[in-house]
């Protein structure tokens, strides 16, 4: 059973008496634990489809299932309880709780998502940020830790709840090359190692080959 599989999607918006078509009839299928990267110019609905994917946005036309849930339908109460338990989301801005330490920042999806007691997800955590070389750094705020850092916790945070899907946007913009590579190797090693399927939206050509397969998608349209 694949992981996402999107079946002719479509997303529009109207601006005055124009519609505006930001995803043109999208068919994709991420297997459970393959790793996609999907590429394409400022503009092209990158955004749009990660956001479709995990339920931020509904489509206006076609199917989303993940994990063998069809979430095309869902009220905006179900896609919250959808995207608490079934989703793991790194954004570009990474979006730490800044008055919460690294380890609070993992705990606190546990207390959104209730998988766990306070104990377990605790240890869950201290575990995901040592496998992610943060076990001197849970204690510290955000502010206290270097970009690299902070993207490293914001991945931790988004296998918190062992999702069946993790979706990732533009993690390396603000990083430099080696930095760069470095957050890659570990996305693909922490998402591989749990065998959990991956969509990473890049704008950089150098970190596609770290995925299993690219997607070009252009004006809202998917060419593989």
């Amino acid at each position: 059973m694949p992981a996402l599989e999107l079946t002719n999607v479509r997303k529009t918006y109207t601006s005055g008496d124009a519609e505006i078509v930001a995803l043109d009839h999208a068919t994709l299928s991420v297997a459970e634990d393959e790793i996609v990267a999907l590429v394409g110019p400022s503009g092209s609905g990158k955004t749009t489809l990660l956001s479709i994917s995990g339920g931020l946005l509904t489509p206006t036309e076609g199917e989303v299932v993940v994990g063998g849930r069809d979430i095309s339908g869902y009220s905006a109460q179900q896609l919250t309880e959808f995207r608490r338990s079934s989703v793991g989301f790194v954004f570009q801005s990474v979006n730490l709780v800044p008055f919460l330490t690294a380890r609070e920042n993992l705990v606190v999806v546990n207390d959104f998502g209730r998988r766990r007691g306070r104990k377990e997800a605790r240890a869950r955590a201290e575990k995901l940020l040592d496998e992610l070389g943060l076990q001197r750094r849970m204690d510290n705020l955000p502010g206290q830790l270097s970009g690299g850092e902070r993207q490293r916790v914001a991945i931790g945070r988004a296998l918190m709840n062992e999702p069946d899907l993790v979706l990732i946007d533009e993690p390396t913009s603000a990083l430099d090359t080696k930095l760069g590579e470095q957050v890659m190797e570990l996305i693909v090693s922490e998402v591989k190692g749990r065998s959990t399927a991956a969509v990473i939206v890049t704008h950089d050509a150098r970190m596609a080959h770290y995925a299993d397969r690219t997607v070009t998608i252009t004006d809202g349209v998917l060419a593989a």
